[in-house]
Protein backbone atom coordinates (compact mmCIF):
# COMPACT_ATOMS: atom_id res chain seq x y z
CA UNK A 1 0.00 0.00 0.00
CA UNK A 2 1.39 3.29 -0.95
CA UNK A 3 0.66 6.61 1.64
CA UNK A 4 -0.39 8.67 -1.41
CA UNK A 5 0.09 6.68 -4.94
CA UNK A 6 1.19 8.66 -7.63
CA UNK A 7 2.04 5.82 -9.81
CA UNK A 8 -1.59 4.98 -10.00
CA UNK A 9 -2.16 8.46 -10.97
CA UNK A 10 0.01 8.69 -13.75
CA UNK A 11 -1.25 5.78 -15.31
CA UNK A 12 -4.61 6.96 -14.85
CA UNK A 13 -3.50 9.95 -16.86
CA UNK A 14 -0.79 8.19 -18.96
CA UNK A 15 -1.69 9.14 -22.40
CA UNK A 16 -2.36 12.85 -21.47
CA UNK A 17 0.54 13.21 -19.36
CA UNK A 18 3.40 11.69 -22.03
CA UNK A 19 2.16 13.63 -24.86
CA UNK A 20 2.24 16.67 -22.75
CA UNK A 21 5.73 16.00 -21.60
CA UNK A 22 6.94 14.88 -25.10
CA UNK A 23 5.60 18.16 -26.53
CA UNK A 24 7.53 20.15 -24.20
CA UNK A 25 10.62 18.00 -24.98
CA UNK A 26 10.11 18.51 -28.72
CA UNK A 27 9.53 21.87 -28.33
CA UNK A 28 12.75 23.53 -26.47
CA UNK A 29 10.94 25.95 -24.66
CA UNK A 30 12.23 24.95 -21.32
CA UNK A 31 12.18 28.08 -19.26
CA UNK A 32 9.22 29.80 -19.62
CA UNK A 33 7.42 28.48 -22.25
CA UNK A 34 4.05 29.29 -23.50
CA UNK A 35 2.41 26.62 -21.09
CA UNK A 36 3.55 28.78 -18.11
CA UNK A 37 1.22 31.25 -19.00
CA UNK A 38 -1.16 29.47 -19.80
CA UNK A 39 -1.23 27.59 -16.55
CA UNK A 40 -1.28 31.04 -14.58
CA UNK A 41 -4.55 31.92 -16.62
CA UNK A 42 -6.53 28.61 -15.96
CA UNK A 43 -4.83 28.74 -11.73
CA UNK A 44 -6.10 32.11 -11.39
CA UNK A 45 -9.57 31.34 -12.78
CA UNK A 46 -9.84 28.08 -10.94
CA UNK A 47 -8.63 30.07 -7.56
CA UNK A 48 -11.25 33.27 -8.70
CA UNK A 49 -8.21 35.74 -8.35
CA UNK A 50 -7.04 38.42 -10.64
CA UNK A 51 -3.45 37.52 -10.95
CA UNK A 52 -1.71 33.85 -10.86
CA UNK A 53 2.09 34.09 -10.57
CA UNK A 54 4.19 30.82 -10.69
CA UNK A 55 7.49 30.20 -9.27
CA UNK A 56 10.28 27.19 -8.48
CA UNK A 57 8.10 25.91 -5.00
CA UNK A 58 6.46 26.67 -2.18
CA UNK A 59 8.66 28.03 0.27
CA UNK A 60 9.77 30.41 -2.59
CA UNK A 61 6.16 31.48 -3.11
CA UNK A 62 6.09 32.83 1.27
CA UNK A 63 9.79 34.36 0.65
CA UNK A 64 8.06 36.62 -2.76
CA UNK A 65 5.11 37.22 -0.52
CA UNK A 66 6.64 38.95 2.54
CA UNK A 67 9.09 40.92 0.14
CA UNK A 68 6.23 42.07 -1.49
CA UNK A 69 4.59 43.22 1.43
CA UNK A 70 7.83 45.39 1.98
CA UNK A 71 8.23 44.77 5.43
CA UNK A 72 10.94 45.39 7.51
CA UNK A 73 14.02 43.09 9.36
CA UNK A 74 13.01 43.16 12.79
CA UNK A 75 8.91 43.31 12.18
CA UNK A 76 6.74 40.37 13.88
CA UNK A 77 5.23 37.74 11.75
CA UNK A 78 2.18 35.80 13.19
CA UNK A 79 2.37 31.67 12.06
CA UNK A 80 1.24 29.08 13.63
CA UNK A 81 2.83 27.06 15.78
CA UNK A 82 1.95 23.77 14.67
CA UNK A 83 3.30 23.54 10.65
CA UNK A 84 5.87 22.71 8.08
CA UNK A 85 9.17 24.65 9.11
CA UNK A 86 9.08 26.35 5.63
CA UNK A 87 5.73 29.32 6.76
CA UNK A 88 8.30 30.03 9.69
CA UNK A 89 11.57 29.61 7.90
CA UNK A 90 10.30 32.01 4.99
CA UNK A 91 10.31 35.22 7.34
CA UNK A 92 13.49 34.30 9.78
CA UNK A 93 15.59 34.29 6.52
CA UNK A 94 14.57 38.07 5.92
CA UNK A 95 15.18 38.76 9.20
CA UNK A 96 11.71 39.01 10.42
CA UNK A 97 10.53 37.73 13.85
CA UNK A 98 8.21 34.65 13.51
CA UNK A 99 5.60 34.93 16.76
CA UNK A 100 4.08 31.55 17.27
CA UNK A 101 0.45 31.33 17.45
CA UNK A 102 -1.51 27.97 19.34
CA UNK A 103 -3.80 26.49 17.25
CA UNK A 104 -7.51 24.96 17.38
CA UNK A 105 -7.54 21.03 17.98
CA UNK A 106 -10.30 20.41 15.70
CA UNK A 107 -9.07 22.01 12.95
CA UNK A 108 -4.75 22.09 13.67
CA UNK A 109 -4.85 25.87 12.53
CA UNK A 110 -4.28 29.00 13.95
CA UNK A 111 -6.86 29.86 16.50
CA UNK A 112 -7.70 33.68 16.68
CA UNK A 113 -7.98 33.53 20.43
CA UNK A 114 -4.55 32.90 21.04
CA UNK A 115 -3.78 35.21 18.08
CA UNK A 116 -5.05 37.96 19.65
CA UNK A 117 -2.91 37.42 23.21
CA UNK A 118 0.24 36.78 20.79
CA UNK A 119 -0.02 40.41 19.18
CA UNK A 120 -0.89 42.10 22.58
CA UNK A 121 2.27 40.14 23.78
CA UNK A 122 4.47 41.63 20.85
CA UNK A 123 3.43 44.83 21.50
CA UNK A 124 4.34 45.12 25.06
CA UNK A 125 7.63 43.01 23.83
CA UNK A 126 8.37 46.37 21.90
CA UNK A 127 7.87 44.18 18.25
CA UNK A 128 6.13 46.01 15.49
CA UNK A 129 3.51 43.31 14.14
CA UNK A 130 3.35 43.33 10.84
CA UNK A 131 2.00 40.63 9.09
CA UNK A 132 -0.09 37.59 9.40
CA UNK A 133 0.27 34.43 7.81
CA UNK A 134 -2.24 31.49 8.25
CA UNK A 135 -1.96 27.84 6.90
CA UNK A 136 -4.20 25.77 5.41
CA UNK A 137 -3.22 22.32 7.64
CA UNK A 138 -3.73 19.22 5.60
CA UNK A 139 -6.14 20.47 3.20
CA UNK A 140 -9.15 22.46 5.30
CA UNK A 141 -8.98 26.07 4.77
CA UNK A 142 -7.77 28.00 8.52
CA UNK A 143 -10.79 30.13 10.25
CA UNK A 144 -10.83 33.16 7.52
CA UNK A 145 -13.96 34.91 9.00
CA UNK A 146 -12.04 35.71 12.34
CA UNK A 147 -8.77 35.98 10.67
CA UNK A 148 -9.69 38.42 8.20
CA UNK A 149 -12.05 40.41 10.61
CA UNK A 150 -8.96 40.70 12.93
CA UNK A 151 -6.44 41.65 10.37
CA UNK A 152 -8.45 43.95 9.35
CA UNK A 153 -8.83 45.98 12.87
CA UNK A 154 -5.13 45.57 13.15
CA UNK A 155 -4.18 46.80 9.74
CA UNK A 156 -2.29 44.00 9.08
CA UNK A 157 -1.42 41.96 6.14
CA UNK A 158 -3.10 38.58 5.29
CA UNK A 159 -0.84 35.93 3.73
CA UNK A 160 -2.66 32.87 2.91
CA UNK A 161 -0.38 29.31 3.05
CA UNK A 162 -2.38 27.17 0.80
CA UNK A 163 0.16 25.01 0.18
CA UNK A 164 -1.71 22.29 1.31
CA UNK A 165 -4.68 23.13 0.90
CA UNK A 166 -5.20 24.12 -3.13
CA UNK A 167 -8.81 22.61 -3.92
CA UNK A 168 -10.34 23.69 -0.22
CA UNK A 169 -12.89 26.01 0.03
CA UNK A 170 -14.87 27.70 2.65
CA UNK A 171 -19.06 28.49 1.21
CA UNK A 172 -17.61 28.01 -2.26
CA UNK A 173 -14.80 30.68 -1.72
CA UNK A 174 -11.76 28.86 -3.06
CA UNK A 175 -8.27 28.40 -1.11
CA UNK A 176 -5.46 30.44 -1.85
CA UNK A 177 -7.83 33.81 -2.57
CA UNK A 178 -8.33 34.74 1.25
CA UNK A 179 -5.30 36.91 1.90
CA UNK A 180 -3.93 39.53 0.53
CA UNK A 181 -1.53 37.23 -1.12
CA UNK A 182 -2.26 33.37 -1.12
CA UNK A 183 0.66 30.78 -2.05
CA UNK A 184 0.35 27.18 -2.65
CA UNK A 185 2.94 24.17 -3.53
CA UNK A 186 2.90 22.07 -6.34
CA UNK A 187 5.38 19.50 -4.36
CA UNK A 188 4.23 15.71 -5.65
CA UNK A 189 2.71 14.56 -2.73
CA UNK A 190 0.25 17.79 -2.37
CA UNK A 191 -3.10 17.87 -3.80
CA UNK A 192 -1.88 19.68 -7.07
CA UNK A 193 1.48 18.05 -7.49
CA UNK A 194 4.25 18.43 -10.50
CA UNK A 195 6.89 15.87 -11.33
CA UNK A 196 9.28 18.18 -9.24
CA UNK A 197 9.08 21.09 -7.43
CA UNK A 198 6.79 24.25 -8.00
CA UNK A 199 4.91 26.74 -6.50
CA UNK A 200 2.26 29.76 -6.93
CA UNK A 201 0.97 32.91 -5.68
CA UNK A 202 -2.23 34.92 -6.30
CA UNK A 203 -3.47 38.55 -5.94
CA UNK A 204 -6.05 41.01 -7.08
CA UNK A 205 -3.53 43.61 -6.31
CA UNK A 206 -2.06 44.63 -9.66
CA UNK A 207 1.00 46.11 -7.62
CA UNK A 208 2.01 43.16 -5.83
CA UNK A 209 1.26 41.17 -9.20
CA UNK A 210 3.85 43.45 -10.75
CA UNK A 211 6.52 43.24 -8.07
CA UNK A 212 6.18 39.20 -7.78
CA UNK A 213 6.89 38.76 -11.22
CA UNK A 214 9.80 41.00 -10.88
CA UNK A 215 11.11 39.61 -7.67
CA UNK A 216 10.61 36.11 -8.95
CA UNK A 217 13.56 36.92 -11.72
CA UNK A 218 16.19 38.27 -10.35
CA UNK A 219 14.26 41.63 -10.01
CA UNK A 220 13.77 42.05 -13.59
CA UNK A 221 12.82 45.41 -14.94
CA UNK A 222 11.16 46.15 -18.15
CA UNK A 223 13.91 44.40 -19.84
CA UNK A 224 15.63 41.58 -17.91
CA UNK A 225 18.82 42.48 -18.04
CA UNK A 226 17.90 46.00 -15.97
CA UNK A 227 17.34 44.73 -12.41
CA UNK A 228 15.88 47.17 -10.35
CA UNK A 229 15.22 45.10 -7.49
CA UNK A 230 17.20 41.80 -5.87
CA UNK A 231 14.98 38.99 -6.51
CA UNK A 232 15.42 35.26 -6.82
CA UNK A 233 15.94 32.55 -9.65
CA UNK A 234 12.58 31.14 -9.15
CA UNK A 235 10.72 30.29 -12.84
CA UNK A 236 8.38 27.12 -13.03
CA UNK A 237 9.68 24.96 -15.69
CA UNK A 238 8.03 24.83 -18.72
CA UNK A 239 7.72 20.79 -18.23
CA UNK A 240 6.42 20.92 -14.78
CA UNK A 241 3.33 23.80 -16.58
CA UNK A 242 2.72 20.93 -19.15
CA UNK A 243 2.14 18.50 -16.31
CA UNK A 244 0.06 20.64 -13.96
CA UNK A 245 -2.56 21.42 -17.02
CA UNK A 246 -2.77 17.85 -17.13
CA UNK A 247 -3.91 17.25 -13.78
CA UNK A 248 -5.67 20.83 -13.41
CA UNK A 249 -8.31 18.92 -15.87
CA UNK A 250 -8.93 16.19 -13.55
CA UNK A 251 -8.46 17.96 -10.35
CA UNK A 252 -12.26 17.97 -9.40
CA UNK A 253 -12.79 14.34 -9.97
CA UNK A 254 -9.66 13.78 -7.49
CA UNK A 255 -11.19 16.19 -5.47
CA UNK A 256 -14.64 14.38 -5.10
CA UNK A 257 -12.63 10.99 -4.70
CA UNK A 258 -10.56 12.13 -1.96
CA UNK A 259 -13.51 13.67 -0.12
CA UNK A 260 -15.19 10.02 -0.46
CA UNK A 261 -12.29 8.25 1.20
CA UNK A 262 -11.86 10.85 4.34
CA UNK A 263 -16.03 9.98 4.58
CA UNK A 264 -15.60 6.22 4.28
CA UNK A 265 -12.38 6.71 6.94
CA UNK A 266 -14.78 8.96 9.30
CA UNK A 267 -17.46 6.71 9.26
CA UNK A 268 -15.31 3.28 9.75
CA UNK A 269 -13.37 5.18 12.64
CA UNK A 270 -15.94 7.07 14.13
CA UNK A 271 -15.53 6.65 18.30
CA UNK A 272 -12.24 4.40 17.87
CA UNK A 273 -10.24 7.80 17.43
CA UNK A 274 -10.15 11.53 17.21
CA UNK A 275 -10.68 12.02 13.62
CA UNK A 276 -10.54 15.40 11.50
CA UNK A 277 -13.49 17.72 11.89
CA UNK A 278 -14.53 19.91 8.21
CA UNK A 279 -17.42 21.85 9.45
CA UNK A 280 -20.94 22.64 7.31
CA UNK A 281 -19.63 25.11 4.31
CA UNK A 282 -15.89 23.69 4.58
CA UNK A 283 -14.86 21.93 1.45
CA UNK A 284 -11.06 20.07 2.21
CA UNK A 285 -8.62 18.84 -0.70
CA UNK A 286 -7.46 16.22 2.05
CA UNK A 287 -3.81 16.64 1.46
CA UNK A 288 -3.22 14.65 4.57
CA UNK A 289 -6.94 12.60 6.67
CA UNK A 290 -5.01 13.27 9.87
CA UNK A 291 -6.18 11.33 13.58
CA UNK A 292 -5.38 12.01 17.13
CA UNK A 293 -4.41 8.84 19.57
CA UNK A 294 -3.19 9.12 22.39
CA UNK A 295 -0.69 5.84 21.92
CA UNK A 296 0.42 6.79 18.45
CA UNK A 297 3.73 4.85 18.61
CA UNK A 298 2.00 1.87 19.39
CA UNK A 299 -0.23 2.14 16.55
CA UNK A 300 2.15 3.22 13.77
CA UNK A 301 4.33 0.20 14.72
CA UNK A 302 0.92 -2.29 14.52
CA UNK A 303 0.38 -0.29 10.74
CA UNK A 304 4.22 -0.62 9.32
CA UNK A 305 4.37 -4.07 10.33
CA UNK A 306 0.86 -5.07 8.49
CA UNK A 307 2.17 -3.16 5.37
CA UNK A 308 0.43 -0.24 5.94
CA UNK A 309 2.41 3.40 5.54
CA UNK A 310 1.62 6.44 7.77
CA UNK A 311 3.40 9.51 8.73
CA UNK A 312 3.65 12.05 11.83
CA UNK A 313 3.16 15.56 10.65
CA UNK A 314 4.58 16.90 12.76
CA UNK A 315 6.39 15.51 15.44
CA UNK A 316 8.10 19.19 16.37
CA UNK A 317 6.18 22.05 16.43
CA UNK A 318 7.78 25.83 15.72
CA UNK A 319 8.83 27.21 18.92
CA UNK A 320 10.68 23.81 19.63
CA UNK A 321 12.78 23.87 16.55
CA UNK A 322 16.41 23.84 16.98
CA UNK A 323 16.44 26.27 14.14
CA UNK A 324 14.41 28.81 16.46
CA UNK A 325 15.70 28.48 19.90
CA UNK A 326 17.40 32.21 19.71
CA UNK A 327 13.24 33.47 20.10
CA UNK A 328 12.94 31.91 22.79
CA UNK A 329 9.35 31.89 22.89
CA UNK A 330 7.51 29.68 25.11
CA UNK A 331 5.50 26.32 23.54
CA UNK A 332 2.19 26.34 22.68
CA UNK A 333 -0.20 23.63 24.45
CA UNK A 334 -2.26 22.65 22.10
CA UNK A 335 0.19 22.37 19.87
CA UNK A 336 2.35 20.36 21.91
CA UNK A 337 0.20 17.63 22.75
CA UNK A 338 -1.12 17.23 18.49
CA UNK A 339 2.60 16.83 18.28
CA UNK A 340 2.96 14.11 20.48
CA UNK A 341 -0.83 12.69 18.99
CA UNK A 342 -1.09 13.13 15.64
CA UNK A 343 -0.84 10.73 13.05
CA UNK A 344 -1.88 10.35 9.16
CA UNK A 345 -2.84 7.71 7.02
CA UNK A 346 -2.70 6.80 3.53
CA UNK A 347 -5.12 9.16 1.48
CA UNK A 348 -5.16 9.80 -2.26
CA UNK A 349 -8.11 9.63 -5.09
CA UNK A 350 -7.57 6.22 -6.10
CA UNK A 351 -8.15 4.47 -2.94
CA UNK A 352 -10.22 1.54 -3.29
CA UNK A 353 -12.69 0.60 -0.12
CA UNK A 354 -10.67 -2.00 0.32
CA UNK A 355 -7.83 -0.51 1.59
CA UNK A 356 -9.71 1.97 3.69
CA UNK A 357 -11.69 -0.88 5.52
CA UNK A 358 -7.96 -3.08 5.85
CA UNK A 359 -6.40 0.61 7.47
CA UNK A 360 -9.60 1.33 9.39
CA UNK A 361 -10.08 -2.74 10.42
CA UNK A 362 -6.49 -2.21 12.16
CA UNK A 363 -7.20 0.94 14.11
Amino acid sequence: MQFRDLHRQYEAMKAEMDEAMLRVAASGAYIMGPQVAELEQQLAAYVGMKHCISCANGTDALWLALRALGLKAGDAVFVPDFTFFSTAEAPAILDLVPVFVDVDDKSFNMDVNDLERKWQQACNNGLRPTAVIAVDLFGRPADYDAITDFCRQKSLPLIEDGAQGFGGSIRGKHACSFGDIGTTSFFPAKPLGCYGDGGALFTNDDRYADLLRSLRVHGKGTDKYDNVRLGLNSRLDTLQAAILQVKLRHFDDELKAVNRVAAKYSQLLAGKVQTPVVPEGYTSSWAQYTIQTPNRDDLQARLKAAGVPSMVYYPHTMSRQSAFVYLNQAPCPVADRLSRSVLSLPMHPYMTDEEIETVASLI
